[in-house]
C-alpha cells in the first residue's frame, strides 16, 4: 500500500504510481468549463492511468483557455463547513461527553484542507488550528487517495485520522459552488449542545453570589472621550439680591466622565477677586443642594455583614447588599441635560445657557440632530454713560498738557503719536513733506505780489511757511512762521474741547487757508506733492480721477461743443493741445465746476509723454570734447579692425562687438556716454555701421560746433520757484482720450 504525500514520508517510483500526479487540462462540454483527467507520461516517462470521475465544473464563465491550470481558477477560493465532534469523556460523572465545534476548510485551489476550533472561554483546553492546512487521505482501505470536493456534504460524517466530523452547515458560497458542480446539498442540520455547559449555564443562572459583581466600567467613555470637553457661555443673572449684578460665566462639560466645571469672565475693574474657578470639576447634582448627609450614607455599594476566621486576616470576605436598600439616588446633569435656553441649578443658582462654541454646536448634531443654534444675548445692557465735563483752557501751556491735570491726580505728559511718527518720518528720498506754493490774499498793494512756500509735515501736521528772499525787493525774506500745528479759524480760546487743527486733507490748489490771520492762496505744488495726493486719492479727492471724470460725464449736454472747442484749438491736428489752452477750454465749459487743483490732475492723468532722449548732436560735442583732451586719433586703426572682423563685408557688426572694441582701445569716453552714442547708431536688427560710427567720432575730420551740455533736471525746489508763480505742470495734454472716456468720442 503506498503512502501519502506527506511531510516524512518518501516517493516510490513502482508502488502507486497510477495515482499520483494526474495531469490536467481544461476541457468543453455541454457549454460549460470544466476540468478533465487525461493520462500523460508521469515520471521516468512511464504512462500514469487516470481515474475516471466526474467533471469539476469551473465557477467562471467559459473563455479562460483550455491550457489554464486549476490553481489558476480557484485561486483564494475556500469552502467554509461548520461541524462537530462528540469527544468521550471517561471517568467524570458530570459528563460522558463533551461536544466541540470546528471550523472545516477546504481550499479550491490545490484540495488542502484545515480545521480550526474556535475558541471557547475557560474551556481549559487548547484551542484554535486542529489540523493544519495539507491535503488529507481518505480512511483505509483508501489511503493512497486524498479527499475531493465531491466528499463533502451537509449532514454526512468526514474522517480525518480516525476522528469522525460531524458536518451540520456550510457558508452560502460554498453552497453556490456545490451546486454548480453538480453536487445535490443535503439540507442543513443542527449541531446538539454541550450538556455540560448546559448544566454549567443552568447552575450559573440559579445560584445566589455571595459577592455580586457591580459593573463601573468607565474606561471605553473615557477612550472615546477623552480630551473632549463641550463649552457654554452662560448667565447669572444676580441682580434681585442685594449689591448683586448679572455674571457672565463659562461652562465646561467634561464628556470623559460627565463631570462640569464654571469658570467666571470677571470683566476689568468690576472689583472682585480673580478667583480661578466658580465651581470645581465634579458631578454637579440636578436638585441640589440635597442637605447634609451622614459619612457613609452615600456610597456605591452597601456591605451587610463580613465573614473570616481567627487568624490575623480574620476578614476573608463581605457580603454586599443585592437590592441596594436605603441608597440615597442622585441625578446628575448629563449632556442631554444641556442646550442654548435651558436653566440649570448650580447648587441653588439659576444659571442661563446662552450660547457655546462650534464643537458643542457640531456634537449635538452629530449625535441628537439639532439644528438650531440660535444665541441668547448674555451681555449686560450697557450702564448709562456719564459725560465727563472739564473745565475751560485756563491759557497755560498746551491744550493738551493743560487737559492732562483734569485727567488724573498726577497729572503725565501728553502721549504724541509716536506710530504715525515714526510711519510718515522724513527717510531717504522720501521726504513726507507737502509743499504748496502760495500768494497771500491781501489788499495791501506792498504785500500783493508776495510768494511763500508752504510745508505740511505729515509726521505730526504741523505748518511752516518761507518766503523765498528776493533781491531789491524790500522785503527781508526767510522764515515767516516756525513749524507749528495751526488751529481754524473762528474758535474759541478758552473751552472745555480741544481745538481743531489744519489737517492735509484741507489743502490743495486754488483753495485758501487761513494761517494765524494771514490769507494764502495755494497756487502750485511740487511733483512729490502731487504724487502723493494721487496716491492717495481716497484721502485727496481733488486728485481722485475718477470723480473728476464723474463731473465731467455730468456735461454730456455740452460734449459736442466741447470736442468742437478742441478740434478748433488743434490748428496742426497733432491731436493735443497745450496746458494752458486746455485749462481755459475746461474751465469756461464746466463753469466752475473744477477746481484747478483737479484741472492740474486731469491734465496729469491725460499728459503727452515728453521725448527724454538727449540730443546727438550734445552727446557727440561731449564725446568730441573728451577726445580732444585726450588727444585720440587712432579711428584709422580702428576701422581697420572692424573691416577685419567684418567676415561678410556687409560694414556693419553687432553693437557689443563694437563696444567691446572701443574698450580695448581704451577709447576715452565714459560707459554712459559711449552707450548713449552707441544706441543713436543701432538699426533694428542691432546692427551698427562702424564706418559712419567713427568717421563720426573723428573730431579732425568731422569737427562739431561746441555746445553747452543742459544740466540734469532736479527736483523743484523753495530757490527755483521764485520767479516761477504758476510753474506749468505739464506742457500737453491729450484731449482725444479725454473725449473717448467721458463722452465716448472714437478716434479719427
Amino acid at each position: 500500500m503506498a503512502l501519502p504525500l506527506l511531510p516524512g514520508n518518501s516517493f516510490n517510483r513502482n508502488v502507486g504510481k497510477e495515482k499520483f500526479h494526474k495531469s490536467q487540462h481544461w476541457g468543453f462540454c455541454n457549454n460549460v468549463n470544466m476540468l478533465v483527467s487525461e493520462d500523460k507520461p508521469g515520471i521516468g516517462g512511464e504512462l500514469l492511468l487516470g481515474r475516471k470521475t466526474k467533471p469539476k465544473y469551473s465557477v467562471f464563465p467559459k473563455g479562460m483557455g483550455s491550457d489554464a491550470p486549476s490553481w489558476v481558477a480557484f485561486d483564494k477560493q475556500v469552502l467554509s463547513f461548520d461541524a462537530y465532534l462528540e469527544d468521550e469523556v471517561p471517568d467524570k460523572r458530570q459528563e460522558n461527553y463533551r461536544i466541540r465545534r470546528y471550523k472545516i476548510y477546504f481550499y479550491l485551489e490545490d484540495d488542502t484542507i484545515q480545521v480550526n476550533e474556535p475558541e471557547l472561554k475557560n474551556s481549559g483546553m487548547p484551542q484554535g488550528t486542529f489540523i493544519r492546512r495539507h491535503r488529507i487521505s481518505l480512511p483505509p482501505p483508501d489511503e493512497d487517495q486524498f479527499y475531493t470536493v465531491h466528499h463533502f456534504n451537509i449532514n454526512i460524517d468526514i474522517v480525518f485520522y480516525g476522528r469522525t466530523f460531524k458536518i451540520y452547515d456550510c457558508d452560502t458560497f460554498t453552497k453556490n459552488f456545490l451546486k454548480k458542480i453538480g453536487v445535490k446539498v443535503n439540507p442543513p442540520g443542527q449541531c446538539p449542545e454541550d450538556p455540560y455547559m448546559k448544566m454549567r449555564r443552568e447552575t450559573l443562572d440559579c445560584r445566589e453570589p455571595l459577592r455580586p459583581y457591580e459593573s463601573f466600567d468607565t474606561l471605553k467613555q473615557f477612550l472615546e472621550y477623552d480630551r473632549k470637553v463641550l463649552r457654554f457661555f452662560c448667565l447669572w443673572d444676580d441682580s434681585a439680591s442685594v449689591f448683586g449684578d448679572r455674571r457672565e460665566l463659562i461652562l465646561h462639560y467634561f464628556l470623559s466622565d460627565d463631570t462640569i466645571e464654571v469658570k467666571e469672565v470677571i470683566p476689568h475693574n468690576s472689583g472682585r477677586d480673580a478667583m480661578s474657578l466658580f465651581l470645581q470639576r465634579r458631578k454637579l447634582p440636578k436638585y441640589g443642594p440635597p442637605g447634609v448627609y451622614q459619612p457613609g450614607q452615600i456610597t456605591d455599594r452597601t456591605v451587610l455583614n463580613v465573614y473570616g476566621g481567627f487568624g490575623e486576616n480574620r476578614v476573608v470576605g463581605y457580603l454586599l447588599d443585592k437590592y441596594m436598600l436605603g441608597k440615597v439616588d442622585q441625578e446628575f446633569y448629563k449632556d442631554s441635560d444641556l442646550f442654548i435656553g435651558a436653566t440649570i441649578n448650580v447648587w441653588g443658582r439659576k444659571v442661563l445657557l446662552c450660547d457655546c462654541d462650534e464643537f458643542t454646536k457640531s456634537y449635538y448634531k452629530m449625535k441628537y440632530g439639532i439644528e438650531n443654534f440660535t444665541s441668547i444675548p448674555c451681555k449686560a445692557p450697557p450702564p448709562p454713560k456719564i459725560e465727563r465735563k472739564f473745565p475751560p483752557y485756563t491759557g497755560f501751556g498746551s491744550e493738551e498738557d493743560s487737559l492732562r491735570s483734569c485727567i488724573g491726580l498726577v497729572p503725565t505728559p501728553y502721549q504724541k503719536n509716536f506710530q504715525k511718527f515714526l510711519e510718515k518720518d522724513s527717510y531717504g528720498n522720501t521726504s513726507n513733506i507737502l509743499r504748496f506754493f502760495g500768494k497771500l490774499f491781501t489788499h495791501k498793494c506792498a504785500d500783493l505780489n508776495r510768494m511763500f512756500v508752504i510745508s505740511y509735515f505729515l509726521s505730526d501736521d504741523t505748518i511752516s511757511v518761507f518766503e523765498p528772499i528776493e533781491k531789491n525787493s524790500g522785503i527781508t525774506g526767510g522764515k515767516f512762521l516756525k513749524r507749528i500745528r495751526v488751529k481754524k479759524p473762528g474758535q474759541e480760546v478758552f473751552k472745555s474741547e480741544l481745538s481743531e487743527y489744519i489737517k492735509a486733507e484741507e489743502l490743495y490748489i486754488g483753495a485758501k487757508v487761513n494761517v494765524n490771520g494771514y490769507l494764502f492762496l495755494l497756487v502750485s505744488a511740487d511733483e512729490y506733492t502731487l504724487n502723493y495726493m494721487e496716491a492717495n486719492s481716497h484721502k485727496f479727492p481733488m486728485s481722485s480721477i475718477e470723480l473728476i471724470l464723474e463731473k465731467l460725464k455730468e456735461e454730456e449736454s455740452k460734449s459736442r461743443e466741447i470736442r468742437l472747442v478742441f478740434i478748433a484749438a488743434d490748428c496742426k491736428h497733432r491731436k493735443m493741445v497745450d496746458y494752458n489752452t486746455f485749462r481755459d477750454i475746461i474751465m469756461s465749459l464746466t463753469v466752475g465746476k473744477l477746481t484747478e487743483h483737479e484741472v492740474i490732475t486731469l491734465a496729469r492723468h491725460y499728459q503727452v509723454p515728453e521725448d527724454t532722449r538727449p540730443d546727438m548732436n550734445v552727446l557727440m560735442a561731449q564725446a568730441h570734447e573728451q577726445l580732444k583732451k585726450n588727444t585720440f586719433e587712432n579711428f584709422e586703426r580702428l576701422i581697420a579692425t572692424c573691416i577685419y572682423e567684418d567676415r561678410e563685408k556687409k560694414k556693419v557688426l553687432p553693437s557689443k562687438d563694437i563696444k567691446r572694441l572701443c574698450k580695448s582701445s581704451r577709447l576715452p569716453l565714459t560707459d554712459d556716454l559711449l552707450g548713449s552714442i552707441l544706441s543713436g547708431f543701432k538699426d533694428s536688427e542691432e546692427q551698427i555701421n562702424y564706418e559712419s560710427f567713427f568717421c563720426a567720432l573723428n573730431w579732425r575730420m568731422n569737427p562739431m560746433p561746441e555746445f553747452e551740455a543742459p544740466s540734469y533736471l532736479k527736483e523743484r525746489c523753495e530757490d527755483e520757484w521764485l520767479g516761477m508763480p504758476s510753474p506749468i505742470p505739464v506742457k500737453y495734454v491729450n484731449y482725444v482720450r479725454i473725449l473717448k472716456d467721458v463722452f465716448g468720442f472714437e478716434e479719427e
